[in-house]
């Protein structure tokens, strides 16, 4: 198996305590959507390491349901009836960039039997940048298309980045 120095590096700061972290926790609908998210500072971007349970299932092997993840805005998981976590405001995006170039639009998280795990590397932000706003896992797939945020349907859990 291929493996440099660099990917062991980056591979090894996961052993460490994160820089930030998010406490997910989804809403009544998902109450059993619960996980973290930790953010590790590399001086090669962001290490994102997301773990989720309570993930909505699939109905069989061609329907392995595919879930939107972003980082947002404002660090609130407040919200009203209809969209329980309205005040995250929208995708953390600085630059004004087209979507799927937001500085918080990550990769999707890929449902097993409800759980996710995702790790990827990520230079559009540094974890200073988004201490204090919100991360979120949508019910469905982001398109990586539709302006502005993807299509990727509700909001089903949210945590603030706290240091």
């Amino acid at each position: 198996m291929y493996q440099n120095n660099t990917s062991r590096r980056l591979l090894s700061i996961l052993r460490r305590r994160p820089d930030a972290w998010a406490g997910l926790r989804g809403t009544e609908e998902h109450v059993g959507a619960v996980g973290i998210v930790r953010f590790y500072q590399t001086p090669y971007g962001v290490l994102v390491c997301a773990e989720v349970a309570g993930l909505p299932r699939g109905d069989g092997d061609c329907d392995a349901p595919i879930f939107g993840f972003h980082v947002h805005e404002v660090g609130d998981c407040g919200g009203n009836e209809e969209d329980p976590f309205a005040n995250v405001g929208g995708h953390y995006n600085p630059h004004g960039c087209r979507h799927p170039y937001h500085a918080g639009d990550l990769p999707p998280l890929f449902g097993a039997d409800g759980y996710a795990i995702s790790v990827c590397l990520t230079d559009r932000f540094a974890v200073d940048e988004i201490v204090g706003r919100s991360v979120i896992v949508h019910a469905m797939s982001d398109d990586f298309t539709t302006q502005p945020s993807g299509m990727s349907g509700k909001k089903i859990a949210c945590g603030v980045i706290r240091a």
